[in-house]
């Protein structure tokens, strides 16, 4: 582990105070959550467009080809009553 000092706005600590109680867990690991939450975004991002420059346009052409071009129903995203 290591230490580190930061310095953010007064308001911003205090909703990190509030948030990290609500949330049962210290200032500390609130931040250190925050952190590597960053941390993996940051990282799927590189990965995401490293993938993306590898990408073979023709094949991914073809496999749109097969999507029927019917649109989707319109509750397609909804869990059923």
């Amino acid at each position: 582990m290591s230490t580190i000092t930061i310095q953010i706005p007064d308001s911003v600590r205090k909703h990190v105070e509030r948030l990290a109680k609500s949330d049962g867990v210290s200032v500390d690991q609130f931040y250190a959550t925050a952190a590597a939450e960053k941390v993996s975004v940051l990282e799927a991002v590189d990965y995401l467009q490293s993938r993306a420059q590898r990408a073979d346009e023709a094949a991914y052409a073809r496999v749109m080809e097969k999507i029927p071009g019917t649109p989707p129903a319109e509750d397609w995203d909804r869990l059923p009553d």
